[in-house]
């Protein structure tokens, strides 16, 4: 179990969005996690610009701005939308149990859409580029 989970979805996403979350909880499922409460609160048209602000952000109050990668984080919120519309459950926790390749091969799933490397092309951190290989739904 990983330390964000021991937050309600209420305190982490709150906590996230004053940019007061430790940064340490803010692991790569914690991110599949703020995608997963924020599409299932706001849809995904809300989402995408909410979510790279806050992330922006978020990065930008710990000392890290060059972190953030809109490519990367457009494409996150698009792959977890995509599984939750195949997914019945209604947590996070049962949702990434129901699809643990987010968690566990999202590099190899990102590499399903993308035959570059969106984890550090320039024009990726300050852009979204869509995948040339296989499009999101």
């Amino acid at each position: 179990m990983e330390a964000h989970t021991l937050l309600s979805d209420t305190s982490f996403e709150r906590q996230f969005g004053e940019g007061t979350l430790e940064p340490a909880l803010f692991t790569h499922e914690a991110h599949l996690r703020l995608a997963w409460l924020y599409i299932s609160k706001y849809g995904v048209e809300v989402t995408i610009p909410k979510i790279c602000a806050e992330i922006r952000y978020f990065a930008a109050q710990n000392g890290a701005p060059d972190k953030f990668n809109r490519t990367l984080t457009v494409a996150a919120v698009k792959a977890v939308q995509h599984f939750i519309l195949k997914s019945k459950v209604k947590s996070f926790s049962e949702f990434i149990l129901e699809f643990p390749r987010l968690k566990y091969r999202f590099k190899d799933l990102m590499a399903a859409h993308y035959s570059f490397d969106i984890y550090t092309n320039p024009i990726a951190k300050r852009q979204f580029l869509s995948p040339d290989l296989e499009p999101f739904d």
